[in-house]
């Protein structure tokens, strides 16, 4: 995967785009969880969600190659494709991101207002993908993945943030798209040192993962239906489960219910905006608030992409 020599490159690399994100123990959480709880505020970024950060990485390490891309390719729910539209934005990379009809609005247009051209294409993220591969030949353009190493050492640089500023906590919950987010806390607390549980979190619409952690192998869904889009995974990655199955303590599976309570606590409590991916760790946590009693506990706010309309009504319960 990556030393700590190259994580610690990423991280230059990334804050020469951004400033890091705060981490922050709030006690308005600490007392509903009876544990102190660390929020890693990834919903800070310039795009609002932690995948910024593997694109930069992403982009930087494909144009230290021989050639340069004509062009780029990927599909995404949202957040992996604003962080390549951000990435390039600033390389001067053209860029078509793949979504399935339906998808976010605002997500839509955040990515276009980054300058990718956008197709839609399909009922969920694997079709949306297939159409990607489609243009990847059809148009010469490179594929670009939704789990990829170059991704993994780029979103890591949040848990190397978390970890030197919070230190070693007992515990951290981190939701669970196609992995990046996940692997990336799990291969820096072992660079680190250090014997953090590291959670990750699924949807009971959506799991995939859950299940193919249970199983110890790939295991796909014929679908994916929850309100965290960002978790909306039918087919896991196979690198990516193994990281998990090796690092990886435990998959909590979480209902929408529990995410949009999860969602209105962040509000009422810290005042933040969380999409339903974002909100997830902490709903995990909530469950689990019995076995975390007095701990010290990290929860990954992943991401703040939320469609106005779905944020009200999450509010309004």
């Amino acid at each position: 995967m990556f030393d700590l020599e190259e994580l610690e490159a990423a991280h230059r690399l990334v804050r020469s785009a951004m400033s890091p994100t705060a981490q922050i123990p709030w006690p308005l959480l600490a007392e509903r969880a009876g544990c102190e709880v660390w929020v890693k505020h990834e919903n800070h970024t310039p795009i609002g969600a932690f995948k910024v950060r593997g694109g930069l990485v992403w982009m930087d390490a494909r144009l230290g190659g021989e050639t340069r891309p004509r062009g780029i390719v990927s599909a995404t729910r949202g957040n992996h494709g604003q962080s390549l539209a951000f990435a390039a934005r600033r390389a001067d990379v053209p860029l078509v991101i793949c979504v399935p009809h339906g998808n976010s609005v605002e997500k839509n247009a955040a990515m276009r207002a980054f300058g990718a051209e956008l197709v839609e294409s399909g009922h969920d993220f694997e079709a949306a993908r297939e159409k990607a591969q489609e243009l990847a030949q059809e148009r010469g353009l490179e594929m670009v993945p939704s789990f990829h190493p170059h991704l993994v050492r780029g979103v890591a640089t949040y848990a190397l943030e978390l970890f030197r500023e919070a230190g070693e906590l007992d515990a951290v919950y981190c939701p669970i798209g196609l992995g990046s987010g996940l692997c990336g806390i799990i291969r820096t607390r072992d660079l680190l040192g250090l014997k953090t549980e590291v959670i990750g979190v699924a949807t009971e619409g959506a799991p995939a993962y859950a299940l193919s952690y249970a199983a110890g192998q790939v295991v796909t869904t014929a679908s994916s239906d929850t309100i965290a889009d960002g978790m909306a995974t039918r087919i896991p990655d196979p690198d990516a489960l193994a990281m998990i199955l090796e690092g990886a303590a435990r998959i909590v599976t979480v209902s929408d219910k529990e995410i949009a309570d999860a969602v209105r606590i962040y509000y009422s409590d810290t005042h933040n905006l969380a999409e339903g991916a974002g909100a997830a760790a902490l709903a995990a946590l909530l469950q689990e608030r019995e076995r975390q009693q007095g701990r010290r506990v990290g929860v990954i706010l992943s991401g703040g992409n939320i469609d106005l309309s779905l944020y009200l009504k999450l509010l309004q319960g």
